[in-house]
Protein backbone atom coordinates (compact mmCIF):
# COMPACT_ATOMS: atom_id res chain seq x y z
CA UNK A 1 0.00 0.00 0.00
CA UNK A 2 1.47 3.17 -0.98
CA UNK A 3 1.76 6.04 1.38
CA UNK A 4 -0.74 8.84 0.59
CA UNK A 5 0.06 12.56 0.67
CA UNK A 6 -1.03 14.99 2.67
CA UNK A 7 -3.31 16.61 -0.47
CA UNK A 8 -4.51 12.87 -0.61
CA UNK A 9 -6.04 12.82 2.96
CA UNK A 10 -9.91 14.34 3.49
CA UNK A 11 -9.97 17.64 4.99
CA UNK A 12 -11.91 15.15 7.92
CA UNK A 13 -8.80 12.92 7.97
CA UNK A 14 -6.43 16.12 7.88
CA UNK A 15 -8.40 17.32 10.83
CA UNK A 16 -8.19 14.33 12.94
CA UNK A 17 -4.27 14.52 12.55
CA UNK A 18 -3.89 18.05 13.40
CA UNK A 19 -6.07 17.53 16.59
CA UNK A 20 -4.44 14.07 17.45
CA UNK A 21 -1.18 16.61 16.87
CA UNK A 22 -2.08 19.42 18.95
CA UNK A 23 -3.31 16.82 21.88
CA UNK A 24 0.34 14.99 21.74
CA UNK A 25 2.00 18.50 22.06
CA UNK A 26 -0.16 19.35 24.67
CA UNK A 27 0.25 16.16 26.99
CA UNK A 28 3.70 16.09 26.19
CA UNK A 29 4.41 20.17 27.14
CA UNK A 30 2.37 19.85 30.33
CA UNK A 31 4.25 16.33 31.45
CA UNK A 32 7.46 18.42 31.23
CA UNK A 33 6.46 21.24 32.76
CA UNK A 34 5.13 19.24 35.69
CA UNK A 35 7.99 17.40 35.56
CA UNK A 36 10.65 20.40 35.66
CA UNK A 37 9.04 22.48 38.50
CA UNK A 38 8.35 19.26 40.59
CA UNK A 39 10.99 18.02 43.48
CA UNK A 40 12.97 14.88 42.50
CA UNK A 41 11.71 13.23 46.09
CA UNK A 42 8.23 13.42 44.45
CA UNK A 43 9.39 11.62 41.19
CA UNK A 44 9.17 7.72 41.00
CA UNK A 45 12.78 6.78 39.22
CA UNK A 46 14.66 9.50 37.53
CA UNK A 47 13.78 12.50 36.29
CA UNK A 48 15.75 12.38 33.05
CA UNK A 49 14.32 9.00 32.71
CA UNK A 50 10.83 10.39 32.72
CA UNK A 51 11.92 13.16 30.62
CA UNK A 52 12.45 10.35 28.07
CA UNK A 53 9.60 8.60 28.67
CA UNK A 54 7.22 11.30 27.99
CA UNK A 55 8.58 12.14 24.54
CA UNK A 56 6.75 8.69 23.21
CA UNK A 57 3.66 9.31 22.00
CA UNK A 58 0.40 9.80 24.14
CA UNK A 59 1.55 6.40 26.18
CA UNK A 60 4.42 8.65 27.84
CA UNK A 61 2.74 11.82 29.28
CA UNK A 62 -0.56 9.22 30.49
CA UNK A 63 2.48 7.08 31.84
CA UNK A 64 4.15 9.89 33.57
CA UNK A 65 0.92 11.74 35.21
CA UNK A 66 -0.34 7.68 36.68
CA UNK A 67 2.86 6.33 37.65
CA UNK A 68 5.80 9.02 37.48
CA UNK A 69 4.52 11.10 40.43
CA UNK A 70 4.15 10.31 43.95
CA UNK A 71 1.01 11.12 45.67
CA UNK A 72 1.78 13.80 48.35
CA UNK A 73 -0.52 13.59 51.09
CA UNK A 74 -2.89 16.17 51.96
CA UNK A 75 -1.87 17.24 55.48
CA UNK A 76 1.48 17.52 54.48
CA UNK A 77 0.45 20.20 52.27
CA UNK A 78 -1.04 22.29 54.88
Amino acid sequence: MARKKWSDLTSGQQRAILVAGCVQLSLAATAWADLARRPASEIVGSKGKWAAIIAINFVGPIAYFTRGRRVVAAEALS
